[in-house]
């Protein structure tokens, strides 16, 4: 679900049971799914549809935000975890991605905003690299595409046609995570087993992550490898900072004060907020611990509503979170997704008994 979606449904529910309430929606994202339709929610714009690859080579309906010269790109649209069934993040590319980047400069964007959230991939955005005409050679002077399994080949790059494609232009990353490029603490131990990978194939990728790291270092003289939020989308975040002079900022925030959230919570009685897996993560710069720590600072109570809850918690009570719900029923990730709109507004019955 989007965050749209989800604002609905709770609503609907909240309103069924107390009709006279005052109702705010606030659909919130922190740079994964739903980012695009925030900020359109927040402003004025339009969404451009645009179709380019997936993670896996095939054709998808992607889009982007266009805010006059300014563009929102949402990574997760064209290589995310809804976006792509299939779940095989050595594989998976973000070329699609680099493809809206592109198609939204072509019609003028100065300023691009890419929202590094949700992601099935791993390739440190070296897909979208070569979607905005970075070349990649291996050892033998061969150009190819790098992905996740195949960044120990990266050898020699050329980047002069993207220099060019992005002269002129601001690039802003908004990630929903502090982790960094690899290591225990890395874009392929923390996030790469939610997207398929074995234990053999989080090893490669996090060791194939630390030798890009430092072809980085030695080619361009930038270190990325410890950068908070580096470990973005598959250590995008990391990628764009080296190769597209990118700024990354958390997203939770940058959302937040565009939506003016703090102004709604002034007479609020209660917040509802959720994602898709609560869990240790959710303490490193996600949507749900953001609207948390903003709510307790107005002495606003909080509820999580999330679709499974793997902290153990039952509440949070430093953040000011009084209660958390889990609304899937099974571990099957197609059985949840073809329940979860339904099991969201039977759970919120249930809370708000």
């Amino acid at each position: 679900m989007t965050s749209v979606e989800a604002c609905e449904i709770m609503s609907d529910a909240i309103s069924r049971r107390y009709p006279d309430c005052e109702i705010v929606t606030i659909p919130i994202a922190d740079g994964g799914e739903g980012t695009v339709d925030c900020f359109l929610k927040a402003r004025a714009g339009e969404k451009v549809n645009i179709t380019v690859r997936d993670a896996y080579g095939g054709e998808i309906e992607g889009f982007y935000g266009r805010f006059g010269d300014e563009a929102v790109i949402e990574m997760a649209a064209v290589a995310g975890m809804v976006s792509n069934r299939r779940r095989d993040t050595v594989e998976a590319s973000t070329y699609g991605v680099g493809q809206l980047i592109g198609r939204a400069i072509n019609n003028g964007a100065k300023t691009v905003l890419i929202g590094l959230g949700g992601s099935c991939t791993s390739d440190a955005g070296c897909g979208m690299l070569c979607a905005l005409g970075m070349r990649f050679f291996d050892a033998d002077g061969k150009p190819f595409l790098p992905v996740g399994g195949t960044l120990d080949r990266v050898a020699k790059v050329n980047r002069a046609e993207l220099d060019k494609k992005l002269e002129g232009i601001r690039i802003c990353c908004i990630c929903d995570t502090n982790k960094v490029m690899y290591g225990p603490d890395g874009a392929a131990y923390v996030y790469a087993p939610q997207k398929g990978a074995n234990e053999q194939q989080v090893k490669i990728l996090d060791d194939n992550l630390r030798r890009l790291a430092e072809f980085i270092r030695k080619e361009i003289g930038i270190d990325v490898s410890m950068i908070p939020g580096g470990g973005a989308a598959g250590a995008m975040g990391a990628g764009a900072v080296a190769f597209m002079n990118a700024e990354l900022k958390p997203g939770i925030e940058f959302i937040m004060e565009m939506v003016h959230f703090d102004e709604h919570l002034k007479d609020a009685d209660c917040v509802f907020t959720g994602e898709g897996s609560f869990d240790m993560q959710s303490f490193s710069g996600k949507a749900v611990c953001g609207v948390a720590t903003h709510a307790s600072k107005h002495g606003v109570p909080v509820i999580v509503v999330t679709g499974r809850n793997r902290t153990g918690l039952q509440s949070v009570p430093e953040l000011g979170i009084k209660a958390i719900y889990e609304t899937a029923k099974t571990e099957d990730f197609e059985e949840i997704k073809r329940t979860c709109r339904s099991d969201l507004a039977e759970t919120m019955g249930k809370v708000l008994l």
